[in-house]
């Protein structure tokens, strides 16, 4: 079976016809489904005639042997409304994604058994095999050779910026194709030596990822796999954001300049991201610097075309004006925009206090060990773990060490907050403890910040992986209280507020003050606030209220909030210009 793409003489050819991939990236996973309509025609009416998505396995597979296709995880609708709406799709399939995504998209209980993740270890693709065997059946019937819109599949995510297994992209290149894949496969990487020799695979389509100086990338590819057509996989035309650091933007006219400058060149591209959307619940993942962690916060808006609330920019329209030629159209003739969704007016409401944090997070039955377990340990993916032990402290100060800190420690004894651990991997984490002369309970309650989704460190575990000391002596006989605070299904107890509106509409909730929490819509995790900002409002999407009265929980771990605000725009935050300062295709993170 031929596949619906192939190429000559450096061109694109669908059926055999002349034909430039103009893409816009979109994950369903970081949208309401009852939206995914909404967002996709969105992306069709800014000119693009392509999407593409990732597949984010532990979104699908929480828990080993039970994954989920049903709901927000239903990928088959998502891409058959896409094929509905004219679009042909692009899949960019597990095993890893990146994409700011915890983990990168791979399961931790695969990561809590395997120290060689995306390798030929036989732990690692015996867990992928199984997973593919679920997954493809799904996808395969939507390939455009079987009448769906599926016209290409990426094997891999920038491998060449991670390993050097050429063994295994061999194996994963082939284990799509013995699952009935036959649509085009390409390989997506920096456009650099060192990426390119690692992430490239002999037969298989090379394409580049970056944010600027196309014609560079196009002359390194045209060097190394002559004939074959100029893609941009990832054209970063936004950026998205870190815990602690400013929110990025990228001028409109800038990056309209990188996408007009692929198209001159012939090129084919996907903007990534068209529409970002959000990192609703724990899933947002982190990125390190060498020494701490960096949590993305809960907006993926990365300053896209259409926004994560779908309103769109001047980038929208001045994509419009380069896209729609490039496909021989007017813009006048582009897919109509959806009406804009409706937005709760200015309105605020009192937080009523619940329980005490200790009491909150400990409700859960204790598991006791010798030692501080990790989150892996204990089966729990994310969230909090409360670690409690007695100690028996002296009549002068002390100092409590917590080594392998991963990745926040509320620390209290007696029940009294003591400090706020944080990690660091060049030091251990350290707080003076009181001489009290007698025996006290220490309490650290640990928060797993999202899990690294890119580099050397991925598939890092979370928790207390080292010891916790008081002075030279090591603690032991631990009780641990699991909160999953995504699974928590009894929110009972938490402070909380009430929110009348007339119907549902787009939101964006805020509570001001100097705390760092999570907050619940009616029973749903938007996510994590965060006092360092840059990020002060949560997207609460109109799916998500109800006629009446809405609840608000939240859970504050260092500040309580006294009030919550609703408000009809967002604020991201103080705000700076994204500029890819590296070599061209070398980033922090590629999406």
């Amino acid at each position: 079976m031929s596949p619906t793409l192939t190429w000559r003489a450096g061109e694109f050819l669908k059926h055999g016809v002349p034909h430039r991939i103009l893409s816009g990236s979109i994950h369903y996973f970081r949208i309401h489904p009852d939206l995914w309509e909404d967002r996709l025609q969105r992306v069709a009416a800014t000119g693009f005639n392509t999407i593409d998505t990732y597949v984010a396995w532990n979104f699908h597979e929480r828990d080993e042997g039970a994954p989920d296709f049903t709901g927000p995880r239903d990928l088959a609708r998502f891409v058959s409304m896409a094929g509905d709406l004219g679009l042909d799709v692009i899949v960019r399939p597990s095993p890893y994604i990146c994409a700011e995504w915890t983990n990168g998209g791979l399961p931790s209980w695969l990561t809590a058994r395997t120290r060689a993740p995306r390798s030929s270890d036989p732990v690692y693709q015996d867990a992928v095999a199984r997973w593919l065997d679920v997954l493809l059946p799904r996808l395969v019937p939507l390939q455009a050779a079987h009448g769906g819109p599926v016209v290409a599949v990426q094997l891999e995510n920038e491998y060449g910026s991670y390993g050097d297994d050429a063994a295994h992209l061999a194996w994963l290149r082939q284990a799509l194709l013995d699952r009935g894949v036959t649509e085009l496969l390409y390989t997506a990487d920096g456009p650099t030596e060192v990426m390119l020799d690692a992430g490239t695979v002999e037969g298989t389509l090379a394409a580049a990822t970056f944010g600027s100086r196309a014609s560079e990338a196009a002359a390194k590819l045209s060097a190394r796999r002559p004939g074959e057509p100029f893609l941009c996989a990832e054209f970063w035309n936004g950026w998205f954001d870190h815990w602690g650091e400013n929110h990025h933007v990228r001028s409109p006219a800038s990056a309209a300049g990188t996408l007009r400058e692929i198209i001159d060149l012939g090129g084919s591209v996907s903007v990534y991201m068209a529409h970002g959307g959000t990192n609703f619940g724990l899933w947002a993942g982190s990125n390190h610097d060498g020494r701490r962690i960096q949590p993305t916060v809960t907006s993926y808006d990365s300053d896209a075309p259409i926004g994560e609330d779908g309103r769109v920019s001047e980038k929208f329209r001045l994509y419009r004006e380069i896209l729609a030629p490039a496909t021989g159209r007017t813009v006048a003739a582009l897919p109509a925009l959806p009406p804009v969704g409706a937005r709760h007016a200015s309105a605020s409401a009192p937080v009523t206090p619940g329980a005490d944090l200790l009491s909150l997070v400990t409700r859960a039955p204790a598991v006791r060990a010798a030692g501080p377990l990790s989150f892996e340990e204990l089966g729990i993916d994310a969230g909090l773990v409360t670690y409690r032990s007695s100690i028996t402290l002296p009549s002068h100060d002390v100092h409590l060490t917590v080594r392998g800190l991963h990745d926040v420690a509320y620390a209290f004894l007696d029940g009294h907050p003591l400090g706020t651990l944080e990690r660091d991997d060049a030091e251990p984490a350290v707080l003076t403890l009181p001489g009290l002369g007698r025996v006290a309970e220490l309490t650290l309650v640990v928060e797993a910040l999202g899990r690294v989704n890119y580099g050397p460190l991925l598939g890092e575990h979370k928790g207390i992986l080292g010891g916790v000391q008081v002075d030279r002596r090591l603690v032991h006989s631990w009780d641990h209280h699991l909160a999953p605070l995504d699974r928590w299904d009894d929110l009972d107890g938490l402070p909380r507020a009430v929110i009348d509106v007339d119907a549902p509409a787009d939101g964006w909730l805020a509570l001001p003050g100097d705390g760092d929490r999570y907050v619940w819509l009616n029973g749903t995790l938007l996510g994590r606030l965060c006092a360092r900002g840059p990020q002060r409002r949560l997207y609460a999407p109109a799916p998500l209220w109800r006629d009446g009265a809405n609840e608000i929980a939240v859970l504050d771990l260092t500040h309580p909030a006294t009030y919550v605000e609703v408000h009809p725009d967002p604020d991201f935050g103080p705000s700076e210009e994204y500029v890819e300062s590296l070599p061209t295709g070398i980033e922090v993170s590629d999406g």
